[in-house]
C-alpha cells in the first residue's frame, strides 16, 4: 500500500520514518512550493557529484560486488555551489545524492516502511534520469540516497545544489523483516563510504 501525503506527515510522529532536514512546507500555501505531492515527497540534490575517472584500465566484474570499495578510489568528487553547478552533458552518468538523510527503521511489530526513489516527470521530459535500475530503498535503510543521474536528452543539464531532484514514494512492508544491511548503509558520499 502506498502512503498518501497525510500518512507521510504522520509517519515521523509514529517513528516509522525520519527525513532530515524535514521537507517543508507540509501544506501548499502558494508562496513556497510544497514538496508533498498526493502520494510522494520531493527531495533535493546534495552538494556532491561523483563519477568514474576517465580511461580506467580495468573491467568491472559484477560477480565480485563491493562496489563502494571499487568506486571510491577510482572516482572524482566535485562540490556543487550556486556559482558552480555541475553541467551534465548528454550521455553522461554521474552519481549524486540527496541533501536529505532518510531513515526507515525496522520494527519488531512489522510496522515498517520501504520506499522507491523516482524521477520528476518534468525533468524526464528533458532527458534526465535519476535512477535507471535501483529505485528500492529497503526497510531498515539509513543514509542519503544515491542518485544515478544520466542525461539522455540533447542538451546540457545544469545540476544545482538543493534543487528538487527526485521524489520518494513510501510503501508499507508486510511482516517484520530480518535486518540485512547493504554495503551502502549510513552512506555519506554518492558512491558509498570509502573503505576504512
Amino acid at each position: 500500500m502506498i502512503l498518501s501525503n497525510v500518512e507521510i506527515h504522520a509517519a515521523p510522529d509514529a517513528k516509522r520514518l525520519f527525513i532530515e532536514p524535514e521537507p517543508t512546507p507540509r501544506i501548499p500555501s502558494g508562496a513556497v512550493p510544497c514538496p508533498y505531492q498526493t502520494s510522494a515527497v520531493d527531495l533535493r540534490l546534495g552538494r556532491e557529484i561523483s563519477y568514474f575517472k576517465e580511461g580506467l584500465p580495468f573491467n568491472i566484474d559484477l560477480r565480485k560486488g563491493a562496489f563502494a570499495n571499487l568506486f571510491g578510489p577510482n572516482s572524482i568528487t566535485e562540490t556543487l555551489t550556486e556559482d558552480r553547478p555541475f553541467v551534465l552533458r548528454p550521455n553522461r552518468l554521474v552519481l549524486g545524492r540527496t541533501l536529505e538523510r532518510v531513515k526507515l527503521p525496522l520494527s519488531p511489530d512489522g510496522n515498517c516502511l520501504a520506499a522507491r526513489v523516482e524521477g520528476k516527470s518534468s525533468y524526464a521530459r528533458c532527458g534526465l534520469l535519476v535512477h535507471f535500475t535501483a529505485p528500492t530503498i529497503h526497510a531498515g535503510f539509513s543514509g542519503t540516497i544515491t542518485l544515478e543521474l544520466i542525461n539522455l536528452g540533447p542538451c546540457d543539464i545544469s545540476l544545482y545544489p538543493e534543487a528538487p531532484i527526485c521524489q520518494l514514494i513510501f510503501e508499507t512492508v508486510q511482516g517484520a523483516p530480518i535486518a540485512n544491511d547493504s554495503q551502502f548503509q549510513n552512506q555519506q558520499r554518492p558512491g558509498g563510504n570509502l573503505p576504512a
